[in-house]
């Protein structure tokens, strides 16, 4: 999972560089923490937060396919 969200960030920010993605397993899931340039971060989030949930939702359609439960963090 953590490839797929690093994919997707690098191809939508300024900086592909300082994309950075840290995976973590608790009780609850997998989680996914994605780290952009502050100057980046509208571009990751969307208006509304549109595209942060189309990241989401792509995640976890790739997870379900794996029967795992993934939840992506924007910082």
């Amino acid at each position: 999972m953590r490839e797929l969200v690093e994919v997707i960030a690098k191809s939508l920010v300024d900086n592909p560089d300082e994309v950075v993605v840290t995976e973590e397993e608790t009780e609850n899931g997998i989680v996914v923490s994605l780290k952009v340039a502050p100057s980046d971060m509208g571009k990751v989030i969307g208006k509304q937060g549109r595209i942060a949930r189309a990241i989401r939702s792509v995640v976890k359609a790739a997870a379900t396919r794996e029967d795992k439960k993934v939840i992506v963090e924007i910082e």
